[in-house]
Parts: C-alpha cells; sequence; structure tokens
C-alpha cells in the first residue's frame, strides 16, 4: 500500500517517516508527481489547512495521503503567530526571518508571558475514511537561540522538563516529545484500525 505524505518540507517529511511505520506501507513524496498542485494554507484553522493539503493532493495522485499543519501558539503574543507560523514574516519567509519577526514582536511588549506551545493536527485522507489527531507540547520561549538542529521555530523553543531545546536534541529525543510526533502516532494508531480497509485497494 502506498501513502503519499502531503509537502515539501523536506525536515517535515523526514520527523514523518521516522514517527509514521506502519507494516507494508510505503510513504511516497511529492517528488513522485512533479505536477501536482501546492494547496494554499487559507484555512483559519490548523485542521483546515490540513485537510486541504492532504484531500486536494490525494484528488489529484489517487493515493490516501497524510498531511498536517502546526502552530506555535505565544502568550505574549495573545497566541500568535498560530496557523501563520510558517509565514509570520512573509509568504516565502525562511526559517531565520520568522524567528526574527517572532522575538522581535515579544521585545515590544512589556514583560511578556514567554510560555507557549506548539500545537500540530495530523490528518489522513481517503475517499472513504477522513481521521485527524492533534499534538502539544508546552514550552517558553527564549531570547536568544540555543543549539543546531531541528529547524523552524526549535531553536528558541524551550522545554523546561527537558531542559533544552527541540534544537539541542537528537532526531529521536524530539520526535519523543514533540507536538508532531504525538499527533502522527496518535494517527498511526487510529489508522492500524481502518488500515485492513485499505490495503486490497493499493
Amino acid at each position: 500500500m502506498n501513502i503519499l505524505i502531503a509537502s515539501n518540507n523536506q525536515h517535515k517529511i523526514k520527523e514523518i517517516r521516522q514517527i509514521f511505520t506502519l507494516p507494508n506501507v510505503t510513504l511516497l513524496t511529492l517528488d513522485e508527481f512533479p505536477d501536482a498542485p501546492i494547496p494554499e494554507e487559507d484555512g483559519n484553522t490548523l485542521y483546515e489547512n490540513a485537510f486541504k493539503k492532504a484531500s486536494m493532493l490525494s484528488k489529484f495522485t489517487g493515493l490516501p495521503t497524510l498531511a498536517d499543519d502546526t502552530g506555535l501558539e505565544v502568550n505574549a503574543l495573545s497566541g500568535q503567530p498560530g496557523v501563520r507560523s510558517a509565514r509570520y514574516a512573509g509568504e516565502n519567509a525562511t526559517y531565520d526571518e520568522n524567528i526574527e519577526k517572532l522575538l522581535s514582536e515579544i521585545d515590544k511588549v512589556e514583560n511578556p508571558d514567554r510560555n507557549a506551545r506548539f500545537r500540530c493536527v495530523a490528518l489522513f485522507y481517503h475517499p472513504d475514511i477522513t481521521l485527524s489527531e492533534e499534538g502539544y507540547i508546552e514550552g517558553a520561549i527564549l531570547s536568544r537561540r540555543h543549539g543546531f538542529g531541528g529547524f523552524g521555530y526549535d531553536p528558541i523553543f524551550y522545554i523546561p522538563s527537558a531542559g533544552k531545546t527541540f534544537a539541542e536534541m537528537t532526531e529521536e529525543e524530539k520526535n519523543n516529545l514533540s507536538h508532531r510526533g504525538m499527533a502522527f502516532r496518535n494517527l498511526h494508531n487510529s489508522l492500524m484500525n481502518k488500515i485492513h480497509q485499505l490495503t486490497h485497494k493499493y
């Protein structure tokens, strides 16, 4: 059985492949479908964006599809950047540009509450079955970067229980703790109960 990962983010694809494993399932990527459309992530919620990506690319490729959307919610910024986390500094913003804008916005707040959380919605789409699960982790936003691993906001997202940022963790440590790890493990478990219904088709 083949399942498509609806993402062009190679960091995210690597994490999903490490987290999400099913017997007799091959995870394909959009590299194998160069003409596939790029869904605009214009939803108001993480679920809306994940569903749009998964359903659009499933209909284009004819494959059951995995997608996710992730948001960083910062208390000092009233829950922003949230659903716009990947585009916080602009539609084609780099990871560094997003971090710089976030730190700049927090600096404008008097006595900011730097507590924050990452939330992820992971979704599986098939014309007969749609499943979604959510994961989250609480942390705090540091005033400067720590660590060189991970991607996105990982260098400034500090997890008190671990005593380090995501960027200071090994891949295994991060996947065990992270919002994406939690969401895709939950989705994996939900899908295991349904997978026998699909394997004969793909």
